[in-house]
């Protein structure tokens, strides 16, 4: 690798929020990690600093720059701007091909060395992944190359993203009873619902979250549904007969829904931790379900023409090999049945086989977990394939 410890490193991560918090948490974690584990000088461009202040407190909304946990944070106001070559790092990476600004790109040009120029895809277990990713993309016009680098599920992508210390965190958090008693109460959980079934519930405003409660409040567990700000509004007041802000609740049947403020990332972590169950929407999230140890349900970002329900098949197909409970649960929740699919199937029907295999799904996240460790991580993967390509152009 390029990285001397004598020499600060530069990185810049240009992020455009599309998927509300999905976009930012994964770039804010990645920026984290990369400063904290790794002694990188990151520069977090972001378009939306509203989106990102609900997962990270600190940020002002209306600031053009701020420090933030060793990291500097850019608003990115729109793709205008004159930029020289001293202000570009040595590591540019665009977030999903969120197009940086030109000025920046000619000033990348003008640099000797030219920087090392990555477009962080998204996370995907499709075949495909692994044949595009490290792949060059020339631009047409000015000399510079940009590589393609794609997280994902085997020793052929980029992996996950991971920090060094979590899975110790999250040992020690889910071995103390009253820390995660504790943690629970500060949001109004009582001792009942914390000996409930408890179930995070985070998803996109069109999951059949209404239909679920119809079947958990019918069925014989007890259980606690408890609900970030913001999240499947509709059904959510639904259920309550009133507003869904933070510390509304209500029971109805076997089932409690309970509305928590949107917290931190930190804490978002141990609330997957604490729960028994949870939902999890778009990417960031997923990630961390499935570092949490516990069964989850994701809900994918929606796709025109269904193309995420390929995805989604995709995923189903590498992790919950053997759990159709798991399969056929994930695809309604997506709406993604198929036509040999029994479509006569209730919602109380689908939940009972998958409560049934909860201890099943449980040994099988220990072994994904295991398998996924196994491809080192993402930040680490990234900054040793930028290391390489630094160290070839050095050469020639």
């Amino acid at each position: 690798m390029f990285l001397n410890k004598n020499q600060a490193i530069s990185l810049a991560l240009f992020c455009k929020v599309v998927d509300n918090y999905g976009d930012v948490g994964i770039c804010w974690r990645l920026a984290r990690q990369l400063q904290q584990e790794h002694g990188i000088a990151v520069t977090l461009w972001i378009d939306d600093l509203q989106s990102f202040q609900r997962i990270c407190p600190d940020v002002v909304i209306n600031a053009e720059e701020q420090q933030l946990a060793g990291v500097t944070v850019r608003y990115w106001r729109n793709q205008e701007g004159s930029f020289s070559a001293d202000d570009v790092a040595d590591i540019v990476i665009e977030f999903f091909a969120c197009d940086i600004p030109p000025g920046y790109i000619g000033a990348m040009a003008g640099c000797n060395p030219r920087p090392v120029w990555l477009n962080l895809e998204g996370l995907s277990a499709e075949e495909w992944v692994e044949g595009c990713h490290t792949l060059p993309s020339p631009h047409p016009r000015l000399p510079l190359t940009k590589y393609f680098f794609f997280p994902g599920f085997t020793n052929k992508t980029g992996g996950l993203l991971h920090e060094s210390s979590l899975e110790e965190q999250r040992r020690q958090f889910q071995s103390d009873q009253a820390a995660m008693t504790a943690f629970l109460a500060q949001f109004g959980v009582t001792p009942t619902e914390m000996a409930s079934l408890k179930v995070s519930l985070f998803c996109y405003p069109h999951a059949p979250v209404s239909a679920l409660f119809d079947a958990w409040q019918s069925g014989d567990t007890s259980i606690t549904c408890l609900v970030p700000e913001g999240v499947a509004v509709e059904a959510i007041q639904a259920f309550l007969g009133g507003e869904a802000k933070p510390g509304a609740a209500r029971t109805c049947g076997a089932l409690t829904v309970r509305v928590l403020p949107f917290v931190a990332q930190p804490d978002y972590d141990k609330l997957l931790w604490t729960c028994d169950l949870n939902f999890v929407r778009g990417e960031d999230s997923w990630v961390r379900a499935q570092w949490a140890g516990k069964p989850f349900i994701w809900h994918i970002y929606p796709q025109d023409k269904n193309l995420h329900h390929k995805k989604l098949r995709a995923f189903l197909q590498r992790y919950s090999t053997g759990i159709e409970s798991l399969f056929c649960l994930s695809l309604r929740w997506n709406d993604a049945r198929t036509e040999d699919m029994e479509k006569q199937t209730s919602w109380s029907a689908l939940w009972s086989l998958l409560q049934a295999d909860m201890p099943k799904i449980a040994c099988r996240s220990a072994e994904w977990q295991r398998q996924m460790l196994a491809n080192g991580d993402l930040a680490s993967n990234l900054l040793e394939f930028a290391g390489s390509l630094r160290s070839a152009a050095t050469k020639s």
